[in-house]
This record gives structure tokens, C-alpha cells and sequence, in this order.
């Protein structure tokens, strides 16, 4: 259900793949004890890669806002999936050769620093790659759904149906690849999470033989962990509530769980099933008449790691998530 380790996380593993928002920052503004837990995680000599669904916005502006929020990178430091889509696409027709690019800067910058040409939408090209890009218009769109349908082979940079903004949660790529999708009846390669070559690309550019992935999305970070073949460290400072931890499908789950990013420099103990269900810490959760129930006292994390486990094994067992009325988490 969860992994254990008898050592810090930044020591048992020597790359660390962090998401971004959600996980070193929310809405543009640090998390707490963020930049300080990445700090003594590399300090302990684990590498660290900063990854992002994103494609609009350049290795080096991303590298530019996480220095602002005091922690410490650079362009080399941050793989986007613009840059693995570029990479499928250099991989499979080489140097030189024109890609039809409908998305921002981030998408057409990537394009060029593996020596691909990005074209326009109408141009003779042998690829077609769509990203985020907020002032994509929709002509380009509609040539670009005709081109597709007519063959042209396609890469979606990534397929998140919604990105933060500042007016609110709005609609992500992921609704532009939809519609281009039900249009043209095409299934696109993807590159960003959960699909394979984001992380295999982060491997490929920082290093490291023993990755861990650590986000705050279970259906992109956790999956995509899951696909790629590593470990995954969720934390609970982003999306994910006890709500969505709890009805986790087993290849949403995480490897380990914790409130934040301390987390990496913390051994990971997992839940233990006893007689009363399962104790960790002081903390003991079964479940009663489908009614998830957590008694006890001790570390928050402890507390979140033996609920998802009753709860998991609960599902399971029953078919159903748990019912959470009257349980409350404890403040990470």
C-alpha cells in the first residue's frame, strides 16, 4: 500500500523530479519551508530537477521565478513538456527537419534548441505539436484540427484539462487537445505526465539512477510515476485532499506520503496492520460500517499515511470509497 524507507528520502534516492505548482509554490507565492527543504535535500546530494507540465514558458524564466521564491535553480535544472515533445520529435525525424508549432514561446524555443524548424500552421512541415499558449488563435486551430485529420502526425505537448491562473482555475491544453481530437478522430503522442517521456527526459538531461517523483496531482505526478517505472512522493500541499487521497485507484497511489516537502529529508515508516486495523505513530484508523475512523495522536504525516492505508484496503475489499463524515484531518 505504502513504501518504507530507513533513510531520508534525499539520501535513498539520487534524483529528485519536483512538480511545480502545488509543490514548491502555489498561485505564484512560496510554500512554506519550500526553498529550505530543497536546500537540505541537495545539500545531501540529491539532485534535484524541476518539472512542469507548462510548455508556454522557457527552462530559463521558470529557473528565473524559483530563484525569486528563494530557491535555488537554473535553465539546466528544469525540464518542461514542451522540451520532451521536442525530443520525441527530433528522435524520430532528426535535425532540421519542419514542425508545424501551435503554442507560445516555451513550445517554439524547445523546437529550436534540439535544431528542429518550427513553421506556421499552413507550411510544409512532416510534424505537427500543439502546447498551452493563451494567445493561440482560433484560425490557427482550425488548420491545424484539418491538417491532423488529413494525416499529419501529432505530439500534444500535454493534456491537462485545467491550469491556474489568476482569475481562477481555467481551462488547460487539455481541452484544446480534446476538441482537436474529437475532430479529427486522432490520438496524439503525448509528452507531458502522465505519459512516459517527461520524466524520461529529465533522467536523460540531469542524471541519476535512482529517480523519485514528487507532486501533489495524483492523476498526472503519481500516474506518471507509476508509468515510468519509480517511485513517488505525494504531498499534501497542492491539490489532493483526504477526499481524493482516500478513493485512489491503485495506479493513482503513491509510494510515500507527507505534509510538504520536509518530507524528503524524513525516513518513511509505513502503516502496520494490527487486530484494530492499521497504527502508525500513535495513530490507529480502521474502517466501521464502510465509516472511516482515526484515533490516537502523533505526527500529521503519520496520521494521513495509516488513513490512505485503511482506506485503500477498504476499497479494495468493498468496492467503495470510505465514508469520511465526521473525520477530520489533523493541520499539516
Amino acid at each position: 500500500m505504502l513504501g518504507a524507507s530507513d533513510q531520508p528520502l534525499c539520501r535513498a534516492y539520487d534524483l529528485v523530479m519536483l512538480d511545480l505548482d502545488g509543490v514548491v509554490y502555489v498561485d505564484g507565492a512560496a510554500i512554506p519551508r519550500a526553498a529550505e527543504s530543497l536546500a537540505a535535500a541537495r545539500s545531501e546530494g540529491a539532485r534535484l530537477a524541476f518539472i512542469t507540465n507548462n510548455a508556454s514558458r522557457p527552462a530559463a524564466r521558470v529557473a528565473e521565478r524559483l530563484r525569486e521564491l528563494g530557491v535555488e535553480a537554473g535553465p539546466e535544472d528544469v525540464v518542461t513538456s514542451a522540451q520532451a515533445a521536442a525530443r520525441l520529435l527530433v528522435d524520430r525525424y532528426g535535425e532540421g527537419a519542419r514542425v508545424v508549432a501551435v503554442g507560445a514561446d516555451g513550445l517554439i524555443d524547445s523546437l529550436r534548441a534540439v535544431g528542429l524548424e518550427p513553421v506556421g500552421v499552413a507550411d510544409e512541415a512532416v510534424a505537427l505539436v500543439t502546447g498551452y499558449g493563451p494567445d493561440v488563435v482560433w484560425s490557427d486551430l482550425m488548420q491545424a484540427a484539418v491538417r491532423i485529420h488529413d494525416g499529419l502526425p501529432w505530439v500534444a505537448s500535454n493534456t491537462d484539462m485545467t491550469i491556474p491562473t489568476a482569475f481562477g482555475i481555467a481551462p488547460g491544453h487539455g481541452v484544446q487537445v480534446d476538441m482537436l481530437r474529437r475532430f479529427a478522430e486522432v490520438e496524439p503522442e503525448v509528452a507531458g505526465k502522465p505519459a512516459r517521456p517527461l520524466l524520461d527526459e529529465t533522467v536523460r538531461r540531469v542524471g541519476g539512477e535512482r529517480p523519485l517523483m514528487v507532486g501533489d496531482r495524483l492523476d498526472t505526478d503519481i500516474e506518471g510515476a507509476r508509468v515510468a517505472g519509480c517511485d513517488s512522493l505525494l504531498v499534501l500541499t497542492g491539490v489532493t485532499d483526504l477526499r481524493v487521497l482516500t478513493a485512489a485507484e491503485p495506479h493513482l497511489r503513491p509510494t510515500y506520503v507527507a505534509p510538504d516537502l520536509a518530507g524528503l529529508l524524513e525516513p518513511q515508516e509505513g502503516p502496520v496492520a494490527d487486530g484494530a486495523g492499521w497504527t502508525l505513530g500513535g495513530w490507529t484508523a480502521r474502517v466501521v460500517d464502510g465509516r472511516l475512523v482515526v484515533d490516537g495522536q502523533g505526527a500529521a504525516g503519520d496520521w494521513w499515511r495509516v488513513a490512505a492505508v485503511a482506506s485503500w484496503t477498504h476499497l479494495d475489499e468493498a468496492g467503495e470509497a470510505v465514508d469520511l463524515s465526521g473525520v477530520e484531518a489533523p493541520a499539516g
